[in-house]
């Protein structure tokens, strides 16, 4: 048995959850990959997959055995790259994950940007809203916003993110504007859904002190996007990070209210599995996004 083959073969089976996606990824047969997958469980005594019609999962051996195989794996591919001229050019396929909304205005304009600087990278984006394991999942890098939970991913901040609070000019001649964040449960307030509660707006007040409001309003969603439009057709008070909405309030088409208290303590990060050597595509990635936003983003900059 070719043991190296057969681990790599176990590893992106695990990440891609696919004996044929893995095939693809290896470049082989999905034969061989099954056989080497075989060998490779027949070596161990062990199962390392739960196989159904319907999936193909890790079984409780195989999701303890992942986490080595891939270290050592990594530590081969280090190996690999600190004798060769790979370090100094980043190329082959980067797999991104970034949420939608910010990756539709932001980060799918400055991709194109990033290919043309690097003619020998490819990459794959993919947008959703949820959480992704980037190691089981095989993403190089994810884009996230807002505080990061703890994990064994690395980060790097990319830029701030601030959140506004913020109606249209002839919503708020109509219904008053808000003076403190009590004067919320009073208004129509553009709620996103996926938060957790929907229904509740958290602001700070003197000290720091926390101030959630429970807020109500005819319309939710759980796009940002959505609840953009609806706020510049005057439907009601809406609370977006400015990277959504920040042209709008550099334009006057929606107005910003209790800026006092709305907290400003988060960030928009790029996140990685760790390694001891970070692959040139991903650094050279991390490194452009890093100095295309920055710590003043042009969604922030009041001309």
């Amino acid at each position: 048995m070719d043991r190296l083959a057969s681990l790599e073969a176990f590893a992106r089976v695990a990440e891609t959850k696919s004996f044929t996606a893995a095939a693809k990824r290896l470049n082989i047969s999905k034969s061989l990959v099954s056989r080497q997958v075989a060998a490779l469980e027949s070596e161990l005594g062990l199962r390392l997959f739960q196989r159904t019609t319907r999936a193909l999962t890790l079984t409780e051996a195989g999701r303890n055995y992942y986490p080595s195989v891939a270290r050592i794996l990594a530590d081969l591919e280090e190996a690999r790259l600190s004798v060769t001229q790979l370090q100094a050019a980043p190329r082959g396929l980067l797999r991104v994950n970034a949420p939608v909304s910010f990756a539709t205005a932001h980060l799918t304009p400055a991709v194109p940007d990033f290919l043309s600087l690097f003619p020998e990278v490819e990459i794959e984006l993919t947008l959703n809203d949820r959480y992704v394991d980037l190691v089981e999942e095989g993403y190089d890098v994810a884009i996230r916003v807002g505080r990061l939970a703890d994990s064994s991913l690395v980060a790097r901040r990319l830029a701030p993110a601030r959140r506004a609070v913020a109606a249209s000019p002839s919503y708020l001649a109509e219904a008053g504007t808000p003076e403190t964040p009590d004067d919320v449960i009073r208004h129509q307030c553009l709620r996103y859904s996926l938060l957790d509660p929907a229904q509740e707006w958290r602001f700070v007040g003197p000290g720091n002190r926390p101030w959630p409001v429970e807020v109500q309003g005819r319309m939710r969603s759980n796009n940002a996007d959505a609840l953009r439009g609806a706020a510049l057709k005057g439907l009601g008070l809406v609370s977006l990070p400015t990277f959504i909405i920040g042209g709008d309030l550099q334009a006057g088409t929606l107005v910003s209210v209790l800026t006092a208290f709305t907290p400003q303590d988060s960030g928009i990060h790029a996140v990685y599995p760790h390694s001891r050597h970070l692959s040139p595509k991903t650094r050279a990635f991390v490194d452009f996004l890093a100095e295309r936003f920055g710590p003043r983003p042009h969604w922030d900059l009041v001309e």
